[in-house]
């Protein structure tokens, strides 16, 4: 078979933007600030490691700069306050944590963490094998049967990320004469899963419908299967999927829906069970998938379902076959997490209490926080430049918070991220809000 028989067939969304096809890595001029990630992805040279050279010497000047924030080494538990290594002093200094995904803070709670201690005690630091083979625990069952029972299917499956069940479960149930439909922001652990398929990878514009129902159609006539896949909250803009429409499109089509929960999983829904109950649809989706290093506090994925499809991906993904099972000191801790969820809704609220004042606060200040609707909130700088130097200023007053630039998204929407959680004081916000405030109007982002 040709290489080329073997590629994924992609077809692009409507008016999407194009990148640069031609590296600009072999010309570095050493000042980082011109630069972006995307100009290092490719540099064609017979040798492989030759694009690593130029990148290090990218980041070494952003660095110098205090441009360069990833990285940076925690030294105490992710909570709302947390002790972390200065990059730029080599200095210990607590620092507001605002850019943790741990929305519940339940990486800290008492009864998760002493879950884990005891399944350690019990059972070893690791599980040993595949889960497939010997790797499933009494502890990994009772995991499943307790995300299936959040989810409201017959059965879940459990992996060593979110990565993987997303990649594993769409590489198991997708062929050549397939069709995956992607929402245009979904995660790109998604849009991987549906590249390993061999089968069409089509998108449509960001919770539109027309432009679903345009791809539907004309799917229909073309392909077998068709698997029309959603965030339930994108993870950079902090919206939720359009399930109320979505699904009918999918069926008038007859075509299945996946989910991916990441960041809805103990956050939305009156019961913390995620976008389907947040929207009243409970039972209503093919496949629920998710991770469980987000409020769920630990580590992992999942993928929830009918038993029937469950069973099949249990032989069929490879991540699951070929990946070694969850510590149990990790799926003890995880299931613990799925009982405060289920039993102290009061974490809960006070999350919701956070996020609403955050967004009111923001707006209200003049900030661009686009439609965001849950605990993810982007303020939209659209100037990489000025994002650098802001987050400079931002680490500097203390304040712990993720830029994210162009490639992870389009060149005019570079940004700031926060994420909040329900450990946050108002105090904590309210040093966030002045120094926010402080940086917003000194570069004018502030509208």
């Amino acid at each position: 078979m040709s290489e080329s028989a073997k590629a994924p067939k992609v077809r692009p969304v409507d008016d999407e933007e194009e990148l640069e096809s031609v590296s600009r890595a072999a010309s570095f001029s050493g000042d980082s600030r011109e630069y972006t990630l995307a100009d290092f992805y490719e540099l064609p040279d017979k040798d492989v490691f030759a694009k690593t050279r130029p990148f290090a010497a990218f980041v070494a000047d952003a660095h110098h700069r205090k441009h360069y924030l990833y990285r940076r080494t925690l030294l105490g538990p992710c909570e709302n306050r947390t002790l972390v290594l200065d990059p730029f002093t080599g200095q210990e200094r607590s620092m507001i944590m605002m850019a943790s995904n741990n929305y519940l803070g339940l990486t800290t709670h008492p009864k998760v963490v002493e879950a884990g201690r005891r399944a350690n005690d019990e059972f070893g630091a690791g599980s040993g094998g595949v889960p497939l083979l010997a790797g499933t625990y009494k502890l990994h069952r009772e995991l499943e049967r307790k995300l299936a029972e959040l989810k409201g299917c017959e059965d879940a499956v459990v992996f060593s990320s979110g990565y993987s069940s997303n990649v594993g479960t769409i590489s198991a149930l997708l062929r050549k004469n397939d069709a995956a439909i992607n929402d245009k922001l979904n995660h790109a652990s998604l849009i991987d899963g549906c590249r390993f398929t061999g089968a069409t990878l089509r998108a449509f514009k960001h919770n539109d419908m027309k432009s679903l129902e345009r791809i539907l159609r004309e799917s229909d006539k073309e392909y077998d299967g068709k698997l029309v896949i959603v965030d339930g909250v994108f993870s950079m803009d902090g919206d939720i999927a359009n399930l109320p429409e979505i699904v009918p499109l999918a069926r008038r089509y007859n075509a299945r829906v996946m989910i991916d929960e990441a960041h809805a999983t103990g956050v939305i829904g009156d019961h913390g069970r995620g976008t389907p109950e947040h929207h009243h649809m409970e039972g209503q989706i093919d496949i629920v998938a998710g991770t469980l290093s987000k409020a769920l506090g630990g580590v992992g994925g999942f993928i929830a379902s009918s038993a029937d499809v469950c069973n099949y991906i249990r032989t069929y993904a490879r991540s699951y076959m070929f990946s070694t099972s969850l510590p149990p000191a990790v799926t003890a801790s995880l299931i613990a997490s799925v009982e405060v969820i289920q039993t102290q809704p009061e974490i809960r609220q006070r999350l919701w209490e956070n996020i609403r004042y955050m967004h009111t606060s923001l707006r209200t200040l003049g900030f661009d926080i686009g439609p965001t609707q849950t605990a993810i909130v982007p303020i939209l700088v659209g100037d990489d430049l000025k994002l650098r130097e802001m987050s400079r200023e931002i680490h500097e007053a203390g304040i712990f918070l993720n830029p994210v630039y162009f490639p992870a998204v389009p060149k005019r929407l570079s940004r700031l991220r926060l994420s909040l959680m329900a450990t946050h004081t108002r105090e904590d916000l309210d040093t966030t809000l002045n120094v926010l405030e402080t940086v917003g109007r000194k570069y004018n982002v502030i509208h």
